[in-house]
């Protein structure tokens, strides 16, 4: 909790899980119509982001960078390799194991996006050491969080 201050207004104003699921979705609406042109949904576009990183990476491996479940990533998968963005394969030395690749198209895409940083950097309206601190705070809640989670 936070203490309450002569902002606060509501029943929500003490609760910072509120502030950050109210953040988050204004940021991702700012994402849809950067998006929307490309054919991409926020979690599809942060699995390509993913892929640019690295060209090429397990499934396993995108499911650990984004903090997301197998149930939840794999119809994202399934779904940019229709469109020809990605490819799946088993990989030989482990049959268990899946593989994704960028296509010519998927690597292309990435110019497309190369403005969106930027954008968004914009709209959360804040200066490049605050960004840091920022992302040092939700990283710190994200551990906690998934510690304490864990023991439950």
């Amino acid at each position: 909790m936070r203490p309450d201050t002569e902002d606060d207004i509501g029943p929500l104003s003490p609760m910072p899980c509120f502030d950050l699921y109210a953040a988050s979705r204004s940021v991702t609406a700012v994402y849809r119509p950067l998006l929307e042109p490309l054919g991409l949904t926020y979690p599809q576009y942060l699995v390509m982001v993913v892929l640019w990183q690295h060209e090429e990476s397990t499934v396993r491996e995108i499911l650990r960078e984004l903090q997301l479940d197998y149930n939840t990533v794999s119809p994202l998968l399934k779904r940019l390799e229709t469109r020809g963005l990605l490819v799946r394969r088993r990989r030989t030395d482990d049959e268990r194991s899946v593989t994704v690749a960028l296509t010519d198209e998927g690597r292309d895409l990435r110019e497309r996006t190369r403005h969106i940083p930027d954008v968004i950097g914009a709209a959360m309206g804040i200066d490049g050491p605050t960004v840091i601190k920022l992302r040092e705070i939700l990283r710190t809640i994200t551990a906690s969080a998934t510690a304490h989670a864990a023991k439950t």
